[in-house]
């Protein structure tokens, strides 16, 4: 059967938390403050997220610990009808992937949640005591326009008949050049460049089932 290819943000998408903003809380409330404020000036396309990707990582540096606490909290605060609405899509046909500027190991729990097999985003990488050690820089969702090169690189490897790209925020937004249909998600915070430049705009992704 001909593959139909879904591409999903993760954070405020799939999962009502940001799993930096998440890392960064474990570290106090002034650590979660200064990263919440990159965190929000890059989803909303005031600054690149390539000028602040690494700072958020120095600043918290995540324990392998702190990922898995955090992919916990991903699956406790997933979106109520992500489940569901995913199993009926791929029933008919569609192939769901996650697109995240978010964390490998962090996601991995929700996307075994959800039956999504395929995950790109940033790997993190610990020291043998389990200590940060860094991440992957090359990867593109490091930085502005990375979201466009992962679908276009998923699109020539699987050849899809369709792609559509959901997501809440700006990175996601870039796709619509390289996908046949971009939905934006506002079912927890609600963009409004995302809104008003977005082809359709969706509040809960069981609105996804109008999709053939």
């Amino acid at each position: 059967m001909a593959t139909k290819l879904i591409c999903l943000d993760c954070d405020s998408t799939l999962s009502a938390i940001e799993g930096i903003d998440e890392l960064a809380r474990l570290r106090g409330p002034e650590v979660l403050r200064r990263v919440e404020q990159m965190t929000n000036d890059a989803m909303n396309g005031l600054v690149p997220v390539e000028e602040i990707f690494g700072r958020r990582l120095e600043i918290i540096r995540p324990s392998q610990a702190d990922a898995a606490a955090v992919g916990r909290r991903y699956v406790e605060t997933v979106e109520p009808t992500a489940r569901s609405t995913l199993a009926a899509l791929r029933a008919r046909g569609w192939t769901p992937v996650i697109i995240s500027g978010g964390f490998t190991p962090v996601i991995r729990p929700l996307a075994d949640y959800l039956g999504v097999e395929r995950i790109e985003a940033v790997d993190l990488y610990f020291q043998a005591d389990g200590s940060y050690r860094g991440f992957d820089a090359a990867f593109p969702t490091t930085r502005s326009g990375g979201k466009p090169e992962v679908v276009s690189r998923l699109r020539r490897e699987v050849g899809p008949t369709f792609t559509v790209m959901v997501g809440d925020g700006v990175s996601d937004l870039e796709t619509r050049t390289v996908v046949d249909r971009f939905i934006g998600y506002g079912g927890y915070v609600a963009r409004p460049r995302v809104k008003a430049e977005a082809g359709t705009f969706i509040r809960s992704l069981d609105e996804l089932l109008t999709l053939p």
